[in-house]
């Protein structure tokens, strides 16, 4: 579980087709203080660590099935991109976003970007099956950051992004167009589950 406060930026050094596809992300993270299996969210992708930087290098990689290649932007990562990453997170950490399991509902579409002060407003282009879920006020995953809903209209939702979230994220790097990776509340997904049984 992660809380969708992204805590590096990580760089993507190599991206090598095997059985799966095999990345390597550079990180600041101590690598001494991840262990073989430990779970990281790249960009909102729960994913699990296989090799770490023996050779001194502050790297760590993952391997990433076909499907989740399928399901995310992963399919538009390149060489010297960089992504938003977060570690699993422990008992007793402060929640200071919302609940995220890492596992990534589809992807949104960028259609609008617009200086508001000095915020952002981004305005995303959710795929139909998934609009249901999302809602004015609530939270939504998104390149693995929790983020607050502001409007809702049919497909189309906006979020504002401050300065410090750009700063610290790859926010900053983002363009109209792109697609990134989303994950609706999961509490939403409950209630609309619920809602099948009444």
């Amino acid at each position: 579980m992660f809380t969708g406060i992204v805590t590096d930026l990580g760089v993507l050094r190599v991206l090598e087709k095997r059985g799966d596809l095999r990345a390597r992300i550079g990180t600041t993270y101590d690598i001494a203080g991840i262990d073989l299996g430990a779970s990281i969210a790249c960009d909102g992708v729960c994913l699990t660590v296989v090799a770490l930087g023996a050779d001194g290098g502050n790297w760590f990689d993952v391997d990433i099935s076909a499907e989740s290649v399928e399901a995310t932007n992963i399919k538009a990562w390149s060489i010297d991109r960089r992504i938003n990453l977060e570690r699993a997170l422990k008992i007793g950490d402060e929640l200071g976003g919302h609940i995220v399991s890492g596992h990534v509902d589809g992807t949104a579409q960028i259609v609008a970007m617009a200086d508001e002060g000095d915020s952002t407003r981004f305005t995303f282009r959710a795929p139909e099956p998934l609009a249901k879920f999302i809602a004015p006020k609530g939270s939504v995953a998104l390149n693995g950051t929790s983020l607050t809903v502001n409007k809702v209209d049919g497909c189309d939702f906006g979020v504002n992004i401050i300065p410090h979230t750009k700063e610290v994220t790859t926010w900053a790097d983002s363009a109209v167009g792109d697609f990134v990776n989303l994950e609706i509340d999961t509490m939403a997904r409950y209630v609309a589950r619920l809602r099948e049984f009444d």
